[in-house]
């Protein structure tokens, strides 16, 4: 979404020197800052090997490791989350990860005397979202659209549409809704002036 290209073929268009005009247009103005800023950190992952859908959005992450180990599809909206690159990190589409949030590749072998690193792909599916500062251990694979809880510490697979909770996290009675029909990126303030007015 934050592709200025994107927002700019896909803007709603409103009449000429009317109220809803100038209001659209002043928000639009007063939000471009951020939608540059939002650009700039996308496009200086993809220069650097990571592989990023043009309506991706990305928020402040910090990812540290080989770039070209992350991966992130369409629609998909991180916030401000920490990614360890040890390994592959694979974020599917409509994918929502709030601040916070953690996702480790690598551990250390306890049973070494070597204290062996580890290092495991991470998986998250299509239509996931992981919320406020959950902790996603290496590994895991996070099903279609399942939910983490806040707080949560994953370490081992969530299955699809599943909600997890607590550290560890464990399942709750009770699954996500399974006609999922949303574009994660669209709900940020700087994309709806674009593409809704």
């Amino acid at each position: 979404m934050a592709s200025l290209q994107y927002l700019w073929i896909n803007r709603a268009h409103f009449k000429f020197g009317t109220k809803q005009y100038f209001k659209v247009w002043a928000k639009r103005i007063y939000l471009l800052p951020d939608t540059i800023k939002r650009n700039s950190r996308k496009n200086k992952l993809i220069r650097n090997g990571a592989i990023i859908h043009p309506t991706a959005e990305i928020g402040e992450i910090i990812a540290l490791g080989k770039k070209q180990n992350l991966s992130i599809g369409a629609y998909s909206c991180l916030g401000k989350v920490n990614i360890a690159l040890h390994d592959k990190v694979t974020i599917g589409n409509n994918v929502t990860i709030n601040d916070g949030v953690h996702i480790l590749t690598a551990s250390h072998d306890t049973s070494s005397s070597q204290w062996v690193q580890i290092n495991k792909e991470i998986i998250i599916e299509d239509n996931v979202w992981i919320a406020t500062n959950a902790i996603i251990l290496m590994g895991v694979h996070i099903g279609h659209g399942a939910v983490v809880g806040t707080g949560s510490v994953v370490t081992k697979d969530v299955a699809p549409y599943e909600i997890v909770i607590g550290n560890p996290a464990k399942a709750i009675n009770k699954q996500r809704n399974k006609d999922l029909n949303y574009k994660a990126g669209e709900f940020i303030a700087s994309n709806r002036v674009w593409l809704i007015g």
